[in-house]
């Protein structure tokens, strides 16, 4: 009988260390780390006690629990709910990317649901009339591109010009709150993927932009950031008990989080694929003529840190080049600390067009002379280096001084330590 005991012992330790079932990897307790919207309702209550409260959020708007904001506010007895509004994908997250939502109602609320991606970013005087005060409550990825927080600037706007208070309620920065990078966006490059002039990896939270917009350019709201506790700037989002929430289609895990600030980039160009439509969006990069063998070896050679590149092959089933077999690379991380993955993305972006120059295509420049993937990195001195044959080297000792003074302005509104 003992024998048997040790027997099934021994199984089960192997099957533990099989299936990575160890202390290592046993999910952080929440301990005293509490999210923006959990402090809000214990601490801070009085913020949107006996008000009635807009909320803009989507799926990412979660208590550690995974209770959806909307609920946690519609079924408080001292909160009045009364309008909820939807960045790009919805308030649901069932929209791709770019495509408009209409106003419709919440199945579950029976509330109002006012789009911010279509005929208006920003809430009108309209949407606004049965609201005392604005709640902003959803997940960021770290990157100057990701819309979400020019939804909240805006929203910001508007709170101002109706006379309103506005609570942005603070999440972490998936990429930690430590590394910066990329080139700090000039003011004629603006647009929705871009809107201030902060650099593509600017390693701050919601709360902090909000503080930093709010009074470098001029918004000016009456504005109140109810901050996390628990939360350290070295942190990665695994590093906190929180669940990861999709914050769009197209951005399944934190690896795709990790890799977005220079991945993106290949949304700058016409022909290549960056995994949109397939399972690893942003982590596989490809086109129909390239040679994935080819361009992993040139990428390996470069000894880029914190990162592989291995030769796959993969079909779209929508985005670009859609259902054809296109070929290139998968991104790998193998040491995060190190990865500087805007740097990484203009490598990459240099590489296919260096490698197939007949093929390769940037997206048209609008009538001003801007690309897509200009607005992308914030200038078109990249683009033009890429062109003319100038090493990333060269191009990243460009952006590096404006940089530095980024840092500067934004030691000023960083909450944590």
């Amino acid at each position: 009988m003992k024998k048997t005991l040790m027997v099934l012992l021994v199984l089960l330790l192997g099957l533990s260390t099989v299936t990575g079932v160890t202390a290592k990897n046993v999910k952080k307790k929440p301990g005293k780390f509490k999210l923006g919207v959990e402090v809000l309702l214990k601490d801070e209550l009085e913020l949107v006690k006996g008000k009635r409260v807009g909320l803009i959020t989507n799926p990412t708007g979660v208590d550690q629990n995974l209770n959806s904001i909307v609920d946690l506010l519609h079924n408080h007895p001292d909160i009045e709910l009364t309008a909820l509004y939807g960045p790009e994908h919805g308030v649901r997250g069932d929209a791709q990317a770019g495509q408009y939502v209409e106003k419709y109602i919440d199945e579950k609320t029976g509330l109002p649901v006012y789009s911010l991606y279509g005929a208006t970013k920003k809430p009108t005087p309209e949407m606004l009339q049965n609201v005392d005060v604005l709640l902003f409550d959803i997940q960021d990825v770290g990157a100057r591109f990701y819309t979400y927080i020019y939804t909240m600037a805006l929203a910001m706007e508007a709170a101002k010009e109706n006379n309103i208070p506005i609570v942005v309620l603070d999440r972490p920065n998936p990429l930690g709150g430590l590394k910066v990078e990329g080139p700090v966006l000039e003011d004629q490059y603006s647009s929705f993927i871009g809107e201030y002039a902060i650099p593509v990896r600017h390693g701050m939270t919601v709360g902090e932009l909000a503080k930093l917009f709010n009074k470098e350019f001029g918004i000016g709201a009456d504005l109140k950031v109810v901050e996390m506790k628990g939360w350290k700037r070295h942190m990665y989002y695994d590093d906190t008990p929180l669940h990861f929430v999709m914050p769009s289609p197209n951005m399944p895990t934190l690896e795709t989080a990790l890799v977005y600030p220079g991945a993106a980039l290949i949304e700058g160009a016409a022909n290549v694929s960056e995994g949109r439509g397939t399972t690893k969006p942003f982590e596989l990069i490809g086109a129909p003529f390239i040679n994935g063998t080819d361009l992993a070896a040139e990428l390996n050679s470069y000894g880029l840190p914190g990162v592989q590149f291995r030769a796959a092959s993969f079909t779209p089933t929508f985005s670009k080049n859609a259902n054809k077999l296109n070929h290139g690379i998968q991104i790998h991380l193998t040491d995060r600390e190190e990865f500087r993955p805007f740097e990484t993305g203009v490598h990459i972006v240099k590489a296919i067009h260096d490698m197939y120059p007949e093929e390769f295509e940037f997206r048209a420049r609008n009538s001003a002379g801007v690309s897509f993937f200009d607005q992308l990195v914030g200038n078109g001195s990249i683009r033009d280096g890429i062109e003319s044959g100038k090493s990333v080297e060269e191009m990243k000792a460009e952006w590096e001084p404006n940089l530095k003074e980024f840092m500067k302005l934004r030691s000023k509104y960083l909450l944590y330590k």
